[in-house]
């Protein structure tokens, strides 16, 4: 079966959240965790709207912590597909936290996700092909299928 392509747009996961006391150490600092866990959420959503099919996370490509978040911070999470494989689909997510009484923004988390799409008996399945409608979604997905091929060559490497 033939799946019908999907632009960027149609998948893009866009949401915030207030960061409170129970998400943080005793010093105010939010936990790392906490962070991994909106990045996976919306990465899993993205992936979801991209295929219409339940999705798993497969591994994190890249985890990258820029910045701490303190409680009160407001975090603005982005998440939209950057690359289709067959059955695999690279989830790019970027957080920005917002100091709502400054409205000064900082960006302090980002991270590459590699989401499987899996069907009623929990395969693998097909994706839609992806479609990139401007410059920054082209430049994204070439980047996107350098580090998938970076990947593939790290696991021939590692299977000898």
């Amino acid at each position: 079966m033939l799946l019908a392509s999907k632009p960027v747009s149609a998948s893009q996961i866009i949401y915030g959240q207030l960061m409170e006391p129970p998400q943080a150490n005793v010093y105010g600092t939010v936990h790392g965790g906490e962070i991994m866990k909106l990045v996976d959420t919306a990465g899993g959503a993205a992936a979801i709207k991209h295929s219409g099919r339940i999705c798993v996370t497969a591994s994190v490509d890249r985890m990258d912590f820029i910045a701490p978040v303190h409680v009160g911070d407001f975090l603005h999470v982005r998440a939209s597909v950057n690359y289709v494989h067959r059955t695999s689909m690279e989830v790019g997510v970027r957080i920005d936290a917002e100091e709502l009484v400054t409205g000064k923004k900082r960006h302090v988390a980002s991270a590459y996700l590699i989401m499987v799409a899996l069907d009623e008996a929990g395969r693998r399945m097909a994706v839609p092909a992806l479609i990139a409608e401007s410059s920054a979604e082209r430049r994204r997905m070439e980047a996107a299928a350098e580090r998938y091929r970076l990947r593939q060559e790290l696991r021939v490497r590692a299977a000898r």
